[in-house]
């Protein structure tokens, strides 16, 4: 049969060929320029066909190659080549076929050879037609609705008990076959377990990372009075001018005349009394990068914020680094609420509070705005100005800062102005005592904070506003990460060089926020 198709290509080639050779063309615009050259050939038809234009172009090349004048012979074209390539594909098309065949022809006689395939699809073939002529439904369940693909196995396996037989009968002539199927479902099915059990790895990770992420974006601890307060701190106690007890404490100047004058109500008149003095724990201030972090409550989030986040950064090429820290302000009066000292008038009898939180405070964030707060800062905005401050470093280092320099921060830079921008950025530690003293002046400048030391009958009486702030009033003790507790450097006064005692005070995760104790002089008239 394919010898009896490439005779039949052949035989029409060639009349094809036979008819080209013999049929006029027209005449391009070159030919016709040749048709003067050679008149006889354009008379006969034969110039258009491709036959004459090959001859055309061989005796042209004769004929200049007599003259002596080379030219480029262009390539005919041979439409015996173009009939070869057809010939050729065809018969490759005409493989492929007869081959395809041919081994399905042989698969199917196999098939056909064994009884009980035979049997198989004449019950298969006789099956068909009964359901065609039932047209059995598709059966339907509760939770599930079977197809019909489904149901005409299902009855194949309940009518016909031989459909396990039968499957292993068909692959006897192929086992392969079998072992591929197999194989294949076990793949599938290990394919689906391993992307089932990525997935839920996948989302578990990244539910444990986003719950970390939030949870230990903040960080903190309650303040333990017994193990995190240095009691020590107290001293000394005064009374008048005798000092009862010093353990090692630096103290400020105390009133000495003896008896105190201080009005009672409901008496006008003036009660005589004993003039005492001691340190007291009133106050903690957080100093975080978080916005409503609150270290000293246990890292508590009270929310969450993208404005006011807190930065730590170099401008440019300088190595002069700036930052930026949110600061809370607690009401913590410790010996009050733990009953250490009772019926004691000079102690502060408040309740522990949240008195105060930067995050509420538009003047915090912008260094402009808080111009109304604090106008002065304009005459301190100079080198001299912030040289002085050497000496305010100086005298706080070996004793108590200067209050006349009250624009000076000691050893941490200045106070001025009243925002949560360190534009000399250190450490962690030196900028949050720096932002310390920045909030007590703040707190003192809105008039709330107010004296509670001195030595006249007007000072130790009572509380009396203070609007700018006496800075060897307070002394800072940290409580958080690491809490000091021992040694003279437990508390410091405001502006006291942190290069002796804050090594190992910052670290990284734990140790980037901050947290104070403030000790604050009370001098009072006790009746």
């Amino acid at each position: 049969m394919k010898n009896f198709i490439l005779s039949h290509i052949f035989q029409a080639c060639f009349e094809e060929n036979h008819r080209n050779k013999n049929h006029p063309k027209k005449l391009n615009p070159k030919s016709r320029s040749e048709e003067k050259k050679y008149p006889e050939w354009a008379k006969n038809g034969s110039l258009g066909s491709e036959n004459s234009q090959s001859e055309d172009n061989l005796l042209e090349w004769a004929e200049d190659k007599k003259k002596g004048q080379k030219k480029r012979r262009t390539n005919p074209r041979h439409p015996s080549r173009t009939s070869l390539k057809i010939l050729l594909s065809i018969h490759w098309c005409l493989h492929v076929v007869s081959s395809y065949f041919l081994s399905h022809y042989v698969w199917l006689e196999r098939l056909k050879s064994n009884k009980s395939i035979k049997s198989f699809l004449q019950k298969t073939q006789s099956l068909i037609e009964k359901i065609k002529r039932d047209r059995i439904p598709p059966k339907k369940n509760k939770n599930k609705i079977v197809s019909k693909e489904n149901s005409i196995s299902q009855f194949f396996k309940k009518k016909l008990g031989f459909s396990k037989k039968i499957e292993g009968e068909l692959f006897e002539f192929f086992p392969h076959k079998l072992e591929e199927k197999k194989t294949l479902e076990n793949t599938i099915g290990s394919k689906r377990w391993v992307r089932l059990s990525v997935v839920l790895v996948i989302h578990c990770c990244l539910l444990i990372l986003n719950t970390s992420a939030i949870s230990k974006t903040c960080q903190g601890r309650f303040v333990n009075p017994v193990t995190d307060i240095c009691w020590s701190c107290l001293f000394p106690i005064t009374i008048g001018p005798v000092k009862v007890n010093t353990s090692g404490r630096e103290d400020i100047s105390n009133p000495s005349q003896i008896p105190c004058l201080c009005p009672r109500p409901p008496m006008p008149l003036p009660v005589p009394g004993i003039p005492i003095g001691f340190w007291e724990p009133a106050r903690l201030i957080d100093v975080t990068r978080t916005p409503y972090c609150m270290v000293s409550m246990g890292g508590v989030q009270l929310g969450t914020s993208h404005v006011g986040q807190g930065v730590h950064s170099a401008k440019g090429t300088a190595r002069t680094q700036s930052s930026f820290y949110q600061v809370h302000w607690y009401v913590y009066p410790v010996i009050y609420w733990l009953e250490l000292l009772t019926d004691f008038i000079c102690l502060e009898q408040q309740n522990f509070d949240v008195a105060y939180i930067t995050e509420l405070d538009p003047l915090w964030n912008a260094d402009e705005l808080c111009f109304i707060l604090n106008p002065e800062a304009v005459l301190f905005s100079n080198p001299i100005a912030q040289a002085a401050c050497t000496a305010d470093c100086a005298a706080t280092s070996a004793g108590f800062p200067m209050d006349a320099l009250f624009w000076c921060g000691g050893c941490q830079g200045s106070l001025y102005p009243f925002t949560g921008n360190n534009a000399a950025h250190i450490g962690g530690v030196q900028a949050s005592l720096l932002l310390t003293q920045r909030m007590m002046a703040k707190l003192h400048r809105e008039l709330l904070l107010w004296g509670t030391s001195g030595t006249s009958n007007h000072e130790i009486c009572q509380k009396y506003p203070m609007p700018i702030i006496k800075k060897s009033q307070y002394k800072t003790q940290m409580t958080y990460p690491r809490p000091t507790t021992r040694g003279p450097m437990a508390c410091n006064p405001l502006g006291r060089t942190e290069a002796i005692w804050g090594s190992g005070r910052e670290f990284p995760y734990k140790g980037e926020d901050f947290g104070y104790l403030i000790w604050r002089k009370r001098n009072c008239c006790l009746f």
